[in-house]
């Protein structure tokens, strides 16, 4: 039997939601002959899967917490478990079995301020992931790491821990498709309507408030590409919060706060209507351990700008426009240029859906299920 932590599964979207929901769509039948023991968040639905090879237990903890790390043995029945999955970064202490740990990241161990909250708290939950990475790489019988760029920081790290470690990409799922009818084309108008009022086009970016994500550098190269051009506006889709609070007070001092929009829980039918009538996703971050946002948006046709480090030339690279994050000269003149030539935009959209063709969940589910067999 093999256990994998589905945890991530949940009411609310993440990340590694989407990731884990993929082995748990495909592993039970591309493998017919295992049986699958799934742990699941009690906000979970009631079902992860009807196949007659699963089994499922409520596992009453967050993903990220005490009893995740040091108690889980002690808490759930893993008896006749041969290999464990931990599919959220920190691989947990006492399992007696052989664990497989997906490392989505290394940020904690390399850039911790690029990822923590503010105040004491975030030192805590540095402690915290830090020690649960590490683990996973010097422990792990196999390291799942979701991009090549991944698999690398991890050889920077512990080079004997590259050599255990297997690329299993993210995928871009089905929904992520351009808008081909009359009717998808109206739900893109009616998105913009609903999320971006009074803008005749709209530039998007997507993800939560962090440091690593730069959004400060959106913002003003937003600024500087469209100060005199008041009919194209900046949608930001993340979480409200502190982020919302610094990134008005920059916009109002580029004078662009009325052409601002922060979007807060937007659903995915709309977020994907949002990225049919975008004029380019800018997502220059600064690091990524596969990236999201970009790849849903080639998925759903929209022109990428996105960063030239990290793992984004890996998913972007051929069909995006790769930018240094940290010149807003050069992310200014990607968006110009985008916005302002037609034929580029519409051949960043063809190379785009060429692109997202490598990265498919179901292909993420095989690799994995390889590595379980070289494992088993």
């Amino acid at each position: 039997m093999l256990c994998i932590d589905c945890r991530y599964i949940r009411e609310r979207p993440s990340g590694i939601g989407p990731y884990v929901q993929s082995l748990v769509d495909h592993l039970p039948r591309l493998a017919p002959d295992l049986h699958f023991l799934f742990l699941k968040h009690p906000k979970a639905p009631a079902r992860l899967s009807y196949a007659s090879n699963v089994h499922e237990v409520v596992f009453p903890y967050d993903a990220n917490g005490p009893a995740t790390m040091w108690m889980m043995p002690k808490l759930v029945d893993l008896r006749g478990v041969k290999l464990f999955h931990a599919t959220f970064n920190i691989q947990p202490a006492f399992l007696p079995m052989p664990v497989v740990t997906t490392v989505h990241d290394v940020m904690w161990l390399k850039h911790a301020d690029w990822a923590r909250n503010p105040g004491a708290w975030g030192h805590v939950e540095t402690a915290f992931y830090r020690h649960g990475i590490r683990r996973a790489l010097a422990e792990s019988v196999r390291i799942a790491a979701i991009s090549q760029a991944t698999k690398d920081e991890i050889g920077s790290l512990d080079a004997a821990a590259k050599e255990r470690t297997r690329v299993t990409y993210y995928g871009v799922g089905d929904d992520w498709r351009p808008a081909t009818t009359e009717v998808e084309r109206a739900e893109a108008v009616a998105a913009k309507a609903k999320w971006v009022p009074g803008a005749e086009r709209y530039v998007l970016s997507v993800g939560q408030y962090a440091p690593y994500k730069n959004h400060a550098a959106v913002v003003r190269a937003f600024a500087a590409a469209f100060r005199d051009d008041s009919s194209i506006h900046l949608a930001l889709v993340q979480r409200l919060g502190e982020g919302s609070r610094v990134l008005t007070a920059l916009a109002t001092q580029h004078g662009i706060e009325k052409r601002v929009h922060f979007l807060k829980d937007v659903p995915q039918t709309d977020l994907r209507a949002l990225f049919w009538g975008a004029v380019v996703l800018c997502h220059p971050s600064l690091y990524e351990g596969f990236g999201n946002p970009p790849s849903e948006a080639l998925g759903a046709g929209c022109p990428v700008i996105t960063s030239n480090r990290s793992s984004m030339p890996e998913v972007s690279g051929g069909a995006g426009i790769l930018v240094d994050p940290e010149n807003d000269l050069e992310i200014t003149e990607a968006l110009r240029k985008v916005a302002g030539d037609p034929r580029l935009a519409a051949k960043m959209r063809a190379d785009g859906l060429e692109k997202v063709k490598q990265f498919r969940w179901e292909k993420t589910a095989q690799s994995t299920l390889a590595m379980y067999r070289e494992v088993l």
